[in-house]
């Protein structure tokens, strides 16, 4: 798989820069398909996991793209919905 110029930067964590991650995908062949032949291998995409947030950074809320990883460690502080 090609990587297009705007494709890792729309999935990519305003906090810790996380970004897809890339590897192959195996096709098996065989009986249970763990230890027999493998037949190809193909490229895949690990995207990770980003969600839009409303935070406050340097005292004003702004709009983020930040990773659950980062959201359940406390890096971001969440806007407080009035």
């Amino acid at each position: 798989m090609r990587r297009r110029p705007g494709d890792a930067v729309s999935s990519r964590c305003d906090v810790c820069g996380k970004q897809p991650g890339f590897g192959k995908r195996v096709a098996r062949a065989g009986l249970r398909a763990q230890v027999r032949h493998v037949k190809g291998r193909s490229t895949r995409r690990f995207n990770p996991n980003i969600q839009p947030v409303r935070a406050v950074k340097d005292g004003t809320p702004v709009r983020m793209k930040v990773c659950t990883s980062c959201i359940k460690k406390g890096k971001v502080e969440r806007r407080v919905s009035v």
